[in-house]
């Protein structure tokens, strides 16, 4: 049995969102017994804000996506661990307790109380919670970042692409998140229900991230690749002040990242636990295709090919709408399970999920404003 592949695709592009239309605000759906959190529904996507102390957050999730917890951790944990099992010869739980094990030290514990506190409410057992959350430390994979003279009027925008096991269905447990944390920025990221990291995020100061994971599979002695990227969120406002925690946090493995900020500044990053390389706009590598003036990306093959020939014919005519089109298949691969694309500047995201049959990037996109989200969170909290 083949190992389970995941390709991520970033790109970062100047634009304006003018033809793409802008959705109603989110319908409520459930309010958290324990008083912090809101379920919402937007288009048809669930909408989950939480906010409060660490263990606060961590009920209020559990309580409101109860059912897609316990579906996410099934399908990570137990289907996905039993492929590993089979393919490795190695038992899937002796390897997530070694990473359990050696990443801990690392861990805020704000993050372990919050996930402990979500499994509990969700009643799935801890040792779960912890290993559905660790879980991306184990399979590793492409980004782009463009601006300024690539786009149409000089406005940042972030787009990433998530290419990993569509055929398991967690597209069913898909979830835009809301987090709310006390004492630390506010953020958003299109995630799965019962994962508190991310691996596509912004924050309210205007700073957007994603990942792509990469070689390096056994080196967990570090901060967990989606915590290290919720960090991130919840305490830096700019580029700069992300890459300082990247270069000051012991880190896993080898991940790309591409990071944007609503200054413009944007870095594409390889970060392996030794060293950062940092890539800044139109700075040439050698193992990629021709990287436009503008533009930073990390890609692989006969990806990477497509990515940089589409940037060139779009260059300087880019918006969220054409940006959708540049990455379609064949940028996206067959397993491509998500799509999102943000502005930084003003809050926005646009996102696609995955369908049964159907790749993210075939299907239609729904906006939402982490601004407006916190609004809405404001409105309806409390019971009328």
């Amino acid at each position: 049995m083949a190992k389970p592949r995941r390709t991520f695709l970033f790109v970062l592009f100047i634009s304006q969102c003018s033809s793409v239309l802008l959705g109603a605000g989110p319908e409520l759906v459930a309010r958290a017994p324990n008083g912090c959190g809101l379920l919402g529904r937007l288009e048809g996507k669930r909408v989950l804000i939480v906010s409060g102390t660490p263990e606060e957050m961590g009920t209020a999730h559990g309580q409101l996506l109860k059912d897609e917890v316990k579906l996410t951790m099934q399908r990570v944990i137990y289907l996905v661990g039993a492929a590993s099992t089979v393919e490795s010869g190695k038992w899937f739980f002796d390897d997530m307790a070694e990473i359990e094990r050696r990443t801990s030290p690392h861990l805020p514990q704000r993050f372990l109380a919050e996930c402990d506190a979500m499994a509990a409410a969700a009643g799935v057992s801890q040792r779960d919670g912890r290993y559905g959350n660790l879980f991306p430390e184990k399979f590793h994979c492409s980004g782009v970042a463009v601006r300024g003279k690539a786009s149409v009027d000089g406005r940042v925008v972030h787009a990433r692409v998530l290419d990993y096991m569509r055929d398991i269905g967690l597209q069913e447990t898909a979830v835009v998140g809301v987090f709310l944390p006390k004492d630390h920025h506010a953020w958003m990221t299109l995630g799965y229900a019962g994962f508190i990291g991310t691996v596509t995020a912004m924050n309210e100061k205007g700073l957007a991230v994603g990942e792509m994971g990469g070689r390096g599979e056994g080196k967990w002695d570090g901060m967990p690749m989606s915590f290290l990227l919720r960090e991130i969120m919840e305490r830096a406002a700019t580029v700069d002040e992300a890459l300082e925690i990247l270069e000051t946090t012991p880190r896993t493995c080898e991940y790309y990242y591409v990071l944007s900020d609503r200054s413009k500044n944007l870095a594409g990053v390889k970060a392996t636990p030794e060293k950062l390389l940092v890539l800044r706009p139109g700075e040439q590598h050698p193992e990629l295709p021709p990287v436009p003036e503008d533009v930073v990306y990390f890609s692989a093959g006969d990806r990477a090919k497509a990515l940089s020939e589409r940037l060139h014919e779009a260059y300087g005519k880019i918006d969220v709408a054409r940006m959708i089109e540049v990455i379609k298949r064949p940028v996206a691969m067959s397993s491509n399970l998500h799509d999102a694309i943000f502005l930084p500047e003003s809050l926005d995201m646009w996102v696609a999920d995955a369908g049964r049959d159907t790749v993210a990037c075939d299907e239609p996109y729904v906006h939402v404003n982490l601004a407006e989200l916190k609004e809405f969170y404001s409105a309806n909290r409390a019971a009328p």
